[in-house]
């Protein structure tokens, strides 16, 4: 790593020990604001058991406090932070900040949401009693999550340097652009089957096509990362490019805690569907964004 400082915009690393106590207070910034907003948004006693909805605004204002606080450190890790907050100024880093979670925020949040998904749906039978449907009688043919699960991550994270491949070719924003078409009708097609099968005494039916569109839902998300990753270095100077992909990457982040969470609330509520209609709804406005800025007539950057 010593071979990739460059003097005039990194502090002096100086002694092992000093550069991990420089580490552990940005850490300890990062776990108190998350331990704080945690506490606010787990059920009793656990937690104060806010709402449902107070996790937005929650999340915010973590991103908002970590931000704030570690500027706030002294010593010779302010003046590079300050210089690196230069970012928000930028109104593309709010943009790529949406698109970008697009793509690694639902590779990482559907990485757990699948196989909750597939657990809950598919490893149980849905019959209706009185009038009432229940969900509570496991399903002998049911698929296994643990066999089936661990393929969607594998293949967004081993398709991730095509997409990179790709875009050098052909166009980070135009490869982002297919990438989002393709997302919205897989999570519009998977929410079909996903509906079907938690209406059904029988889901494995569904299983298989819910299980192909999937799959094609993860190949999106991992080559959209690398796609996305190529309009960023294109879009911002070589100083901003890192800290917009570190800041990006970290915002994206928080979608292994979305996406579990929203499906397992719109499983509670016996509509799991209802999570990828919203999911298809976020694609698409990141589709609008990606073609207004980066591809349209009035694009800010041609074809980056």
């Amino acid at each position: 790593m010593n071979n990739l400082r460059v003097e005039h915009v990194s502090p002096n690393i100086g002694s092992f020990a000093n550069s991990a106590g420089k580490i552990s207070k940005m850490l300890a910034v990062g776990f108190i604001t998350a331990a704080i907003g945690l506490y606010i948004i787990l059920p009793s006693p656990a937690g104060l058991g806010a709402p449902g909805w107070a996790k937005w605004p929650v999340i915010a204002a973590i991103i908002a406090a970590t931000v704030y606080l570690l500027k706030m450190i002294p010593g010779d890790i302010k003046p590079i932070l300050q210089r690196s907050y230069s970012i928000f100024s930028h109104k593309h880093t709010w943009i790529m900040s949406i698109i970008y979670t697009m793509t690694f925020g639902s590779f990482i949040g559907y990485s757990a949401g699948f196989a909750l998904a597939i657990k809950v749906v598919f490893g149980f039978q849905h019959i209706m009693v009185d009038g009432v449907m229940t969900h509570d009688v496991a399903n002998p043919k049911g698929p296994s999550a643990l066999m089936y699960a661990w393929m969607g991550p594998f293949i967004g994270a081993l398709i991730r340097p095509l997409g990179g491949w790709i875009s050098d070719k052909i166009g980070g924003a135009k490869v982002t652009q297919y990438v989002a078409i393709v997302m919205i009708i897989c999570a519009l097609g998977a929410a079909y089957f996903l509906k079907s099968a938690y209406q059904s005494e029988t889901p494995e039916e569904y299983f298989v096509p819910f299980f192909i569109l999937f799959l094609l839902l993860f190949a999106a998300t991992g080559i959209g990362n690398g796609s996305t990753f190529r309009t960023i270095a294109m879009v911002f100077n070589k100083e901003q490019a890192g800290p917009v992909l570190g800041w990006t990457s970290a915002v994206a982040a928080y979608g292994a805690f979305i996406i579990p969470k929203v499906f397992g609330e719109q499983i509670k509520a016996a509509t799991p569907e209802d999570a990828l209609y919203g999911f298809a709804i976020f694609y698409f406005i990141c589709l609008c964004l990606n073609w207004w800025y980066y591809l349209g007539p009035k694009r800010e950057y041609d074809n980056p």
